[in-house]
């Protein structure tokens, strides 16, 4: 029941068995009530944030390296996450991690190479993009408290691992 109630997942984003996410206790809904009216908030400073990381890397021509996340009209994006998608992720999370940005990789492995969904049978080679966004996706910060600073220190970072300068 433990390995259902946390997506199948054990380890951390690798799934033997299909499950969900049932984890919310009484104690957690409280604390809900009480953050709820603040969310909107939250949520534009998100927002504000994930403006700031496209004006700064394209001032830094980081925006022809990576590619970020897209917001089509008529669609609002609450950047729970800002993941960007470049080359040499692995490396690039190494450099950042020296430099004490912490980063994450969301679903390293996608859905149709997980265990769990081996019954169904589907050719594993079918999914390229899939493919590729787990190889080449990566989380950067995107609190609502980032500062102007902090952020500017993660789009430095990555122009000095990529070699670029504005």
């Amino acid at each position: 029941m433990r390995l259902l109630r946390n997506h199948g997942a054990e380890p951390k984003y690798f799934h033997s068995r299909i499950g969900g996410n049932f984890r919310l206790d009484a104690l957690q809904a409280a604390v809900l009530r009480v953050k709820a009216p603040h969310l909107a908030g939250w949520t534009e400073a998100r927002r504000r944030n994930a403006g700031r990381y496209r004006a700064l890397f394209a001032e830094s021509g980081l925006d022809k390296t990576l590619t970020m996340p897209t917001e089509p009209a008529g669609c609002f994006h609450i950047y729970n996450q800002f993941v960007v998608r470049g080359p040499e992720r692995d490396a690039l999370r190494a450099h950042l991690t020296s430099k004490q940005i912490g980063t994450e990789i969301y679903y390293p492995v996608p859905f149709h190479r997980q265990e769990c969904f081996a019954p169904l049978g589907a050719d594993v080679n079918a999914f390229p993009h899939a493919d590729a966004a787990a190889d080449t996706s990566l989380a950067l910060p995107i609190y609502g408290e980032l500062s102007e600073a902090q952020q500017r220190e993660v789009v430095d970072a990555i122009a000095a691992f990529y070699g670029t300068r504005a």
